[in-house]
């Protein structure tokens, strides 16, 4: 329950997880089985990590206001290399073709995987409502899931035009004894492909569900 859970990957049967605040930002491996930190590197102090994706047999790691993305190698956690966004760096996820990102509003920014470069960007709509504070993202069979910060809500998204197809209520998920100050929100979705299972947790939370 100190893990201030940003971004949240499934991949050869371990969670990769980015944590966040400053000072205490990291990038970890977890066992699924006992929420065990098998491996973690620290963030610098001055950054505050986020969201997290796959790409290849990289981790790609954001951080909130630094315009600054980390990239490491997913065996070792060294850390290889440096990009950059113009935007504030919410959530990320991939799924082996595209890479995409949030940044709090209602937009998503689309990358080149093997770049970081722009490609497209998408405003999510509800019916004729823009869907404000994207956070945390993951794509599952097609669609790309998205957190809304400070909901306990998950928005399922056609990728290819924006558009809300269904919603997600994860309301009394957590016993709300289990839930610490108002920022332990929802945040934290993975998705097992092979084992079609779908994870799901919150900052500083105590539990991971499947």
């Amino acid at each position: 329950p100190t893990a201030f859970t940003q971004g949240l990957v499934f991949a050869d049967g371990i969670f990769y997880e980015s944590t966040g605040l400053r000072g205490y930002s990291t990038l970890r491996k977890v066992a699924p089985e006992t929420g065990a930190v098998i491996q973690q590197v620290p963030v610098e102090s001055q950054y505050f990590a986020e969201g997290l994706a796959l790409v290849g047999n990289e981790l790609l790691q954001l951080t909130w206001e630094e315009h600054t993305g980390f990239v490491y190698d997913k065996a070792t956690l060294k850390r290889l290399r440096t990009f950059t966004y113009p935007t504030e760096g919410w959530g990320m996820a991939s799924d082996g073709k595209s890479l995409v990102m949030s940044d709090g509003s209602s937009h998503l920014f689309f990358l080149d995987p093997r770049t970081q470069k722009p490609v497209r960007k998408l405003q999510v709509f509800d019916g004729p409502r823009p869907v404000e504070r994207l956070n945390e993202l993951e794509f599952i069979r097609g669609e790309l899931w998205a957190n809304v910060w400070q909901t306990d809500r998950i928005a399922r998204i056609n990728p290819a035009t924006g558009r809300v197809t269904g919603w997600i209520d994860l309301t009394g998920l957590l016993r709300p004894e289990a839930r610490g100050p108002e920022g332990d929100v929802l945040n934290g979705i993975a998705w097992d492909r092979a084992g079609d299972r779908i994870f799901v947790t919150g900052k500083k939370w105590p539990w991971l569900f499947q």
